[in-house]
């Protein structure tokens, strides 16, 4: 196995709390994402709560990235919108 592959499965396999319930990332849907992005939006204020802001808006991005690849789950997306998505989304981190 590749170590981009590698990667891709431990993003898609990496838990995120979504709806109440730890899920493998790679099982969400693109309502899901747009929930969460709902969800953080609403955490947003000011202070440190603005932080959320830009993860908020990542999230976002990934509802309407699966919608333009008509991706049912995180997992259909290609690699390469995985691996610029994921350290924004903070499925994996930053940097």
């Amino acid at each position: 196995m590749t170590e981009r592959r590698q990667s891709v499965q431990a993003i898609l396999s990496q838990p995120v709390f979504c709806g109440g319930a730890n899920r493998p990332f790679g099982s969400l849907t693109a309502d899901d994402a747009r929930r969460h992005a709902d969800d953080l939006r609403a955490a947003v204020g000011w202070g440190p709560t603005a932080r959320v802001a830009p993860v908020a808006q990542a999230w976002r991005e990934l509802s309407l990235a699966m919608d333009a690849a008509a991706a049912a789950t995180v997992a259909g997306l290609a690699a390469e919108v995985l691996s610029d998505l994921a350290p924004r989304l903070w499925v994996t981190l930053p940097g």
